[in-house]
């Protein structure tokens, strides 16, 4: 969370968002090491790189953009939000936590988060105010109870029900979504660039999710 606010001061919501999504290649390389029943397979791994080049074409445009002055640093923070999130799920399926229930996994998650954000604000000298408008406490409150809650909460039990490694390819949805959201709220157009991505993550996921042939 901390990379990603941070990185998104130095470079663009489409590059971060592409280099935040390559959390899933970090689950499927690493988590078959001490899970081996979690090991993807040669469709299944060319499902993953379809899904995720289809993110990328989805926020292509970002990419076009002229660079911002730090934006190698941006993009690191994004990278490094996209690793430690695979490393997160590599933890929550490796440790005790994987026994433990999702309500006590998503308090533990919050609580440093909770403790660790202020200090950080902190450091980078950010004054604090109580003084928003009423659609920023509105997205604050929707964010708390959608973002923070309800959606970690089913993740949390998901992980702890299915593979993360074929799990994680659902996660390519997120960004996608939130273009077909923008089609359908903010009436912004619907593109074949759209279209073409929304086709790419759907046929990845199947790939993800195809039984191995044995």
């Amino acid at each position: 969370l901390i990379c990603i606010y941070l990185g998104i001061r130095d470079t663009t919501v489409s590059r971060l968002t592409v280099f935040v999504y390559t959390s899933p290649f970090v689950v499927a390389l690493l988590l078959p090491r001490f899970v081996p029943s979690e090991k993807l397979h040669g469709v299944q791994w060319a499902g993953l790189v379809i899904a995720f080049c289809a993110v990328g074409l989805a926020f292509a445009e970002g990419f076009l953009q002229p660079s911002l002055p730090n934006q190698l640093r941006g993009d690191a923070l994004a990278l490094a939000a996209g690793v430690l999130w695979g490393l997160t799920t590599l933890v929550l399926r490796t440790t005790k936590m994987a026994t433990a229930s999702a309500e006590k996994v998503l308090f533990y998650q919050i609580a440093v988060t909770a403790a660790v954000c202020p200090l950080v604000s902190l450091a980078m000298g950010e004054k604090w105010s109580l003084d928003y408008s009423v659609v920023a406490w509105g997205s604050l409150a929707l964010q708390t109870v959608i973002g923070a809650f309800a959606s970690y909460l089913a993740w949390m039990w998901l992980l702890r029900h299915y593979p993360a490694t074929q799990l994680s390819s659902f996660t390519f949805l997120t960004p996608v979504f939130a273009l077909v959201f923008g089609v359908a709220l903010l009436e912004e157009p619907l593109s074949l660039q759209l279209m073409l991505a929304l086709v790419g993550v759907g046929v990845g996921i199947v790939l993800v999710n195809r039984k191995a042939v044995s």
